[in-house]
Parts: structure tokens; sequence; C-alpha cells
């Protein structure tokens, strides 16, 4: 969704906590620029698109540029100040972030995605907004044209240059696997069993899989949020998903018990170097794996190309709760732009 041009009058903000500063009244701040962020801590594109956030609150704050984050939680733990304030201190955020744990900012807002972004010009408007990722440069153009209506006429950086290929301005990527939600309010698993909820289930792997769904193996808790597995005497437990993408990233929290193993495959073969996420480990044996410590996005996969490919995560820790598995696409090269 492009930057698009609105005329409405911002309404004010009603949190549960503020992190970073004491809760500010919109009202007061006649005169700024403001950009709102809905975004989690555990969204994929809510994380792609922090740095550019981050770098225009540093750019433009003393031309006049008011940015509040505000943290509306696609999951349940994403509620707990003590888990916002861990993530956002890894994060390095440093402008104030309001806690939206009842939705209500985000219905007021008619918010429908992570990230969502607004802009508010000196008069209390909202001007632009942008749903999802990309548009960047577009955005921050709007930045310093709502920055020169306040009376600013100084000089302006450059626009920053895109951070990833796939951000640059008409850039045509693959279509990649939609995300997974696990819990059986909305997920989506591709065994016989399916779902039965709030109760424990055996599932049986069928060999034969289905491109973006979710096949269990083992004894699983089916929550309305997540899948926990839920096995005896340290059984290991199995899940397996056919998937296109690029990247991979999952939401987990341990529950009860911290920093287990989990350990993933791809295509039947543990990870190489050149294709294992930020939190992949390689043991001694050659075998990749992650430790489940915080509640949050797990980086798995980070491969050079965009394929088609099978994932597969082995545990024995009945703390393993998979909330969300996301798939991260990239450019098609022989549409980049040669200008």
């Amino acid at each position: 969704m492009d930057v698009t041009r609105q005329q409405f009058k911002v309404p004010e903000l009603y949190g549960a906590y503020w992190l970073n500063s004491d809760p500010i009244p919109l009202a007061a701040l006649r005169g700024y620029v403001i950009l709102i962020e809905f975004w989690d801590y555990t969204s994929y594109g809510s994380l792609h698109g922090l740095p550019y956030t981050q770098e225009w609150n540093k750019r433009y704050a003393k031309m006049g540029l008011v940015t509040i984050g505000i943290h509306t939680p696609q999951f349940p733990f994403g509620a707990d100040p003590i888990n916002v304030r861990k993530a956002m201190e890894k994060l390095n955020i440093q402008y104030p972030v309001m806690m939206d744990n009842d939705f209500i900012a985000w219905n007021t807002f008619r918010a429908t995605t992570w990230p969502t972004k607004y802009l508010v010009d000196k008069n209390g408007f909202i001007r632009y907004l942008h749903a999802g990722m990309g548009s960047y440069q577009n955005f921050e153009h709007a930045i310093q044209s709502l920055i020169t209506e306040t009376g600013y006429h100084d000089t302006f950086p450059l626009i920053m240059e895109p951070l990833q290929e796939i951000d640059r301005p008409g850039a045509l990527s693959y279509r990649a696997t939609p995300d997974i939600l696990t819990g059986w309010r909305r997920g989506t698993i591709g065994n016989v069993e399916g779902y039965s909820p709030e109760s424990t289930l055996h599932y049986e792997d069928p060999g034969i899989y289905v491109d973006g769904r979710l096949y269990l193996r083992g004894n699983w808790l089916n929550n309305r949020d997540y899948l926990r597995l839920d096995e005896e005497g340290g059984k290991e437990g199995r899940l397996t998903v056919l998937y296109q993408a690029k990247n991979v990233s999952a939401v987990i929290k341990p529950e009860g018990e911290k920093k287990f193993q989990v350990f993933i495959q791809q295509d039947d073969a543990f990870l190489q170097p050149t294709e294992k996420g930020d939190d992949v480990l390689i043991d001694e044996e050659g075998r990749s794996f992650f430790l489940a410590v915080d509640p949050k996005l797990y980086s798995l996969l980070k491969n050079k190309d965009f394929g088609a490919h099978k994932l597969t995560m082995s545990v024995r820790s009945n703390g393993f709760a998979l909330y969300a598995i996301s798939f991260a696409s990239s450019l098609i090269p022989e549409m980049v732009s040669k200008n």
C-alpha cells in the first residue's frame, strides 16, 4: 500500500503503559509533526522497517518530528511490559512507546496490519499513512514535506538509501508462502486429525505435504494461540512445513522450561552456515539448532536465494510453544531496474 493522503483529526492516545516516556497528550504537540507507528516486536514486517523509523527519529527530531511507537500485541505474551521493554532494549528503541494491550488505539486508528505508520501535521490532522512494508523513501519525503509546512526552511538530509534491495521503489518480489498461525482460532494444520480446542491430540506424520500447511508428529496441546508439545518421558515431537521463501522466522515462547534445544533441518538435512538464520547454532556434530530462551521472533533460515523447501523442527521439551511461522521473499533478479 502506497503512502496515502488523508485528512482526519488525530485521536488521543490511551494506553496501558508508556515506555521511555510519561504519557504524551497529542493535543500538546500542536506545531510538531508526529510519526505514529503501530508495531509488534514479534512481527517480521515491524522489525524489517524498524531501522528506517529509528533513523528518521534521529534525523528529524531536532527539526520538529515527534516519533511515537504503539505496541499492539499480536500474541498474549506481548502484553507484558517486561517482555516489551526487554525487546526495546535489544532493538535500541529510544523514542516513546505506548502499549496498546486492549487494542483501543488500534481500533480508533483503524489499523489492520503490523506495521502501520501515520503522519500527523502541525494542526493535528492525519495526512499520510502506510500499512505494511515498503514505500520507505516516499514516507520520508512526506516527513520532509510536513516539516516544511511547520516553517522549517533549512537543508534536509538526502533521502535514505534502501537498506535492502527489496526496499527499492518499484521492486518486484516472488510470492512467498503466507504466514502460518498455529492456534486453533486462526491456525491451519495439514494432519487429518485437525484441531481439538484446549486439549491434547496425538498426530501421525502423513509423509505427504501441501505447501503452507503445518504437519505435526507426536502429542501436541491445541491452545487458542499456539501449539505446545505435550509428550511424556522426553519423547520427541516434530513439525514439518513445505514453503516457498528466502528467509524463515518463527514466534516461539518457552513455557516453564527455558533454554532448551530445537533442532532444525531443511530438505531433510541439517543447515549449512550459509543457510542458517541469526538465532541458529551448529554443534560439533554438524547439527543445527537454536536455544529457546525468550518469547520472541526467532530467525531460523536465511537462504541465499528464493526457493521451495521443506522445513523440519524437532524438540523434546514440553516448554516448546509455537505461535507462528513467517516467510520472507526476495527480489526477482530479472525485474531489477537497470536505470
